[in-house]
């Protein structure tokens, strides 16, 4: 059987509007989380500090950042990020060919950011 490719999508949600931070088409699940997880760090970390520089593999581009006014959507995308448990389920869920979605909210502005991970091609699959 071979590899599925997988697409990630990071969106921020506000004010009506949906604004596309950034993405990437990986060649497996494990990269995908992989980088969905970087992700989760650099939107939590970055928020009024230098990020650290882009990931070498894959050539991937990493998000925009975004601007938190509360601590809730950051602690909840270091809390995924850093949990084995959430991450098992994301796997289980890429590998039966269903999405990996996280959405962490900013109530302080009615901020919703979404870090979303899925298959392509699954008819193929077996």
């Amino acid at each position: 059987m071979r590899d599925l490719e997988y697409v990630a999508a990071v969106t921020a949600t506000g004010g009506g509007r949906t604004v596309w931070l950034g993405g990437v088409a990986v060649p497996n699940r494990r990269l995908l989380l992989r980088w969905l997880r970087r992700q989760a760090l650099r939107l939590a970390d970055g928020h009024g500090r230098d990020l650290p520089p882009a990931s070498p593999w894959l050539r991937a581009r990493d998000v925009r950042p975004v601007t938190f006014h509360g601590s809730d959507a950051p602690e909840g995308l270091r809390a995924w990020a850093g949990d084995d448990r959430s991450q098992d389920e994301a796997l289980r869920a890429l590998e039966c060919g269903l999405p990996a979605l996280l959405t962490v909210a900013d109530p302080a502005v009615g901020l919703r950011v979404t870090l979303a991970g899925w298959p392509v091609g699954a008819e193929g699959r077996a």
